[in-house]
């Protein structure tokens, strides 16, 4: 298919006319649609780049210093992903071929991932019964010469104790990396979960507390050098970049000059762009509205399982505040009526319930890992026990409902499948 500058044709199936358009935007603008803030007018704006009122507008140093000044950092930068966020800060953090970092054995797969990428090796720690975060209890058994990293997991909003960890961290002088994915706005101590680290990264994917679109991340801290190596890290090794956002401003005739050097650092390209930074800066604008509905979500599930002696929630300490990216339950109906994990998801399904999530299998015995050995390791069962069981026991409920009158009939009809089953 042939088109023109002039054309109206387009690759979808079904064309957008001016008037269709008008009813596309009070679509996604409706009262309980995602993004209904103001990202349309910020995309709009971005994408008008040849108007010389937003040519220069600098979508992503804003979205940088607002993000950074909420939460309390000195430092912010975004990235394409969050799992960008966690290779970068590994990167910053010295992890090279060789080395050990330590993390939790329920998690995604990505804290692996980046980390085996940087030549170096993912040693698994057990979880915390309580709070199902990796247990601090655990981890200096597993420090060797070879740790130069500890990368640890706020799961489903729920901030991990890190202040021992980071005692243990400073002690044997390795960095901590707060994967908090899932953690946007949680407290811990009164401070933004991940704050406390030498390195917090935070997810903007589409099912997070905020998106800027699809996907995309944000990496914190208040280390000026750390924050230098994360950015020309992920900007491609731009020796012109520096820990605070945007380059340092050269003078044309000097980067134009054919003996100008651009690039003193071996990076790679996972730079924001603008439009995702638009819909990101557009969702911030409103990330207490979008994290305080999440609460009130997790409170009707608590509520809802208040008494039932064969379900648990995470154990939430006092001196933290949970967020709820989704709410999770360890399922103990098994053993105590006789009610198998997949029987009690297909009748809550019947019953009119949206259905959950498994827990993900523990990052070792995933396909990509099983059954390999890397350092002292065989990535196989019985590597990290309590972690395997939850793993199998764990429902992962939605918690991102945007009309809390369907939350409400949601929770509704968990308690009452489990008034029928019994608490």
């Amino acid at each position: 298919m042939e088109s023109s500058a002039g054309s109206k044709e387009n690759l979808i199936d079904q064309k957008i006319t001016y008037m269709d358009l008008n009813k596309l935007i009070e679509s996604v603008k409706n009262p309980h649609g995602k993004f209904n803030g103001n990202e349309i007018e910020y995309v709009l704006r971005a994408l008008d780049s040849e108007n010389p009122e937003n040519k220069k507008f600098p979508w992503v140093q804003k979205f940088e210093e607002v993000f950074a000044e909420k939460v309390g950092s000195k430092y912010a930068i975004a990235v394409n992903s969050g799992t960008s966020g966690l290779h970068a800060a590994l990167y910053a953090a010295g992890v090279g071929p060789g080395d050990e970092v330590i993390q939790p054995s329920v998690t995604v797969v990505m804290d692996a991932y980046v980390t085996i990428h940087m030549g170096a090796t993912p040693v698994f720690v057990d979880i915390d019964p309580e709070s199902w975060n990796i247990d601090a209890k655990k981890i200096e058994e597993k420090i060797t010469p070879k740790t130069k990293a500890i990368i640890v997991v706020s799961l489903y909003g729920l901030p991990v104790d890190i202040d021992p960890i980071l005692e243990i961290a400073k002690k044997h002088n390795i960095i901590v990396i707060d994967d908090s994915a899932e953690t946007t706005m949680s407290l811990y101590k009164g401070e933004v979960a991940a704050t406390k680290a030498h390195i917090g990264v935070f997810s903007f994917e589409k099912s997070k507390h905020m998106t800027s679109g699809s996907e995309g991340g944000m990496m914190i801290t208040n280390d000026e050098k750390l924050a230098t190596l994360s950015r020309k890290f992920a900007g491609i090794g731009y020796k012109g970049l520096t820990a605070s956002a945007g380059r340092t401003s050269l003078a044309a005739s000097i980067y134009q000059d054919p003996d100008y050097e651009r690039f003193d650092t071996i990076g790679l390209n996972y730079r924001m762009n603008a439009i995702t930074a638009a819909v990101g800066l557009a969702q911030f604008e409103r990330i207490d509205f979008l994290v305080e509905r999440r609460k009130k979500v997790g409170e009707m599930f608590l509520d809802a399982i208040k008494g039932c002696s064969w379900i648990k929630s995470q154990v939430v300490p006092d001196h933290s505040v949970h967020t709820y990216f989704t709410f999770g339950l360890l399922y103990l109906g098994l053993q105590e009526k006789g009610i198998s994990w997949k029987e009690f998801y297909d009748r809550y399904k019947a019953k009119g319930g949206d259905g959950f999530y498994a827990c993900w299998a523990n990052p070792y015995l995933e396909p990509s890992l099983k059954g390999k050995k890397m350092g002292d390791q065989v990535f196989a069962k019985g590597l990290c026990p309590i972690a395997e069981d939850y793993q199998k026991k764990i429902m992962a409920f939605k918690s991102n409902y945007r009309d809390l009158d369907e939350a409400r009939e949601k929770t509704r009809i968990l308690k009452e499948l489990i008034d029928e089953i019994g608490r």
